[in-house]
């Protein structure tokens, strides 16, 4: 049977009443299109890519519409049904992806979203979906190293800050001193490695931390002042951390670093208390 969960590059085999089969060409394995799904115009030969997965029959099927998720990959989806088999997700097909009872991580509750993770069910062998999600990510090997640039999906709020899963791999988490915008569960994020502990635990920030970090900041700084009418910014080593970031996404760190080195190339001029000019 072709792998659910992913897409294919099939070929049209032939033309049937209920729609197009579609085979792999290194296989004789074959799958239906149903006509629905079918395009306007084909030819036999021609190639589709598809997804596939179980119809309501638990037969596999193929379908042109895109996924919300695929195999072995995380995602915020809504809640469209919860009874007393499990819960119902919409993940942009027609049969809804389905999350057991015991895969919940608490009650889904109907109308409301959850980050989930999608994995084959070897004894069903059925796509389903979890909230359980740390579980599907592993820091005893670590694939990342300090600076790396990593993608990010927020988990869930912390004391100290958020969880989140880097590169849908590993967990990690971003400490809320250094946040300055409202994130919530499922937000996607690019962030940097800044420290990986002994233990293997992973700490992330939104933007790179130490010497790294000067230039490109520092670029980013005048790319803002150069686009306003008088090369000039509000923004000094008094100003509210919020305003920094609102203005050039950065920490208030991070600024005073970067107006440190434009100040030292002569590229800015500071006046105390009142903001930052490009240098005349």
């Amino acid at each position: 049977m072709l792998d659910l969960g992913v897409k294919h590059t099939l070929t049209i085999d032939r033309d049937t009443p209920p729609g197009l089969f579609l085979t792999q060409d290194s296989t004789e394995e074959e799958v239906l299109l149903p006509n629905k799904y079918k395009p306007e115009q084909f030819e036999i030969g021609d190639q589709l890519e598809v997804f596939v997965y179980l119809d309501f029959d638990e037969r596999p099927v193929a379908t042109t519409l895109e996924p919300k998720v695929m195999l072995d990959e995380f995602a915020f989806l809504k809640c469209v049904d919860s009874n007393d088999f499990g819960a119902f997700l919409d993940w942009g097909l027609e049969k809804h992806l389905f999350v057991p009872h015991i895969e919940q991580a608490y009650r889904m509750i109907e109308g409301d979203h959850y980050l989930i993770f999608c994995y084959l069910d070897e004894q069903t062998n059925r796509l389903v979906a979890s909230s359980r999600v740390n579980k599907f990510v592993d820091n005893t090997i670590l694939t990342v190293e300090h600076f790396d640039e990593v993608d990010l999906i927020v988990t869930n709020p912390t004391d100290m800050g958020y969880n989140v899963i880097i590169n849908e791999i590993h967990s990690g988490l971003l400490y809320k001193d250094e946040v300055f915008q409202d994130l919530k569960t499922g937000d996607i994020l690019k962030g940097i490695i800044k420290k990986i502990r002994p233990d293997n635990k992973i700490d992330v920030s939104l933007q790179r931390p130490g010497y790294r970090g000067i230039e490109p900041n520092a670029d980013k700084i005048m790319e803002v002042l150069q686009a306003t009418e008088d090369g000039f910014l509000s923004l000094h080593d008094k100003s509210k951390p919020e305003l920094i970031y609102d203005t050039v996404h950065l920490s208030k760190k991070a600024f005073k670093k970067a107006i440190g080195t434009l100040y030292k190339n002569r590229q800015i001029t500071i006046e105390n208390g009142v903001g930052i000019y490009i240098q005349k």
